[in-house]
């Protein structure tokens, strides 16, 4: 009986196998650094795509004006009018200028936004009284549209600058900030109590332990405030256009409005979008997947 027992009891796991286990389990979600994408692989997975894309919608734009879809220019002009306004502003050297203009300002203002927002959406997040006064105003505030802003502030402050950063300020706090609370409701309890555990309380609790564990939910935030910044902008410079404010995209907009110029309407939209995929593209896209790989949810290919 004893030795039918013992042959069919189960041999012990060895612990170094279990170790060499999950080591190659480790290995194979682990990024190597040293590997670069074959250039062939960024060809067809992140540049093809996009520029399938552009073109159809250039093939579909040039059918509608070619097979008389939209026989009226005054409505739709070609794809090679717009060209022709892009290039012709270029030549003079003023296109850089529209841009530059409307990014600057956009800019500042969303750092501005960032200073406030920060802050005051840990306060929110961390402080049980701020939170039931504040928080449903925050949620309101986000869901206003942020051309609501636009007369009242004109009357506030008049047609200047000011008038601008306070439409980007009271459209993307908000977001800011209710970006960092999610993000901190987010944070484990255990990392706390650890945190609490060393010795990080306060705020040198809140720098090495809440805001990083809370990054995720923080640059969705600062990604969401940067939308409506640009917008918030776009909105003011099309209301509230005055020569001492300059020409930036929203006042190129409205300018091509006026002129029933619909290849400087089509100008200005086509660069308003150019610039908002751009600072996604160049900025909040490679945050992104920095926070992401450096919990181990992306692994470089």
């Amino acid at each position: 009986m004893a030795g039918t027992d013992t042959a069919s009891a189960k041999p012990a796991r060895d612990p170094g196998d279990l170790a060499g286990l999950e080591a190659g389990l480790d290995a194979l979600e682990t990024a190597h650094p040293g590997r670069r994408t074959p250039w062939r692989r960024t060809l067809t997975q992140k540049v093809l795509p996009p520029a399938v894309a552009v073109l159809l919608v250039l093939a579909v734009w040039q059918g509608l004006v070619s097979f008389g879809i939209v026989d009226d220019p005054t409505k739709l002009p070609a794809p090679a009018d717009v060209w022709h306004v892009v290039r012709d502003a270029w030549l003079e050297g003023t296109l850089l200028g529209y841009i530059w203009t409307s990014v600057s300002r956009g800019l500042l203002g969303f750092c501005m936004a960032l200073v406030i927002g920060t802050p005051l959406g840990l306060l929110v997040a961390r402080v049980r009284f701020v939170r039931a006064a504040i928080g449903p105003i925050l949620s309101g505030l986000q869901s206003l549209p942020s051309v609501a802003w636009v007369p009242p502030a004109v009357i506030w402050l008049g047609l200047n600058n000011s008038m601008m950063y306070t439409v980007i300020l009271l459209g993307a706090v908000p977001s800011i900030a209710n970006g960092l609370v999610s993000g901190v409701d987010q944070v484990p309890p255990v990392f706390l109590r650890a945190g609490r555990t060393l010795g990080a309380t306060g705020l040198k609790g809140t720098w090495h332990i809440t805001l990083p564990a809370a990054l995720p939910g923080y640059v969705a935030g600062l990604k969401q405030g940067w939308a409506f910044s640009w917008r918030s902008l776009m909105a003011a410079e099309i209301i509230a256009s005055f020569p001492d404010l300059g020409v930036g995209l929203g006042q190129l907009l409205e300018n091509g409005r006026n002129a029933s110029d619909m290849a400087m309407v089509f100008e200005a939209i086509l660069l308003i979008l150019t610039v908002g995929i751009a600072i996604d593209l160049l900025v909040f896209s490679p945050l992104e997947r920095w926070v992401l790989r450096s919990r181990g949810l992306l692994v470089r290919s």
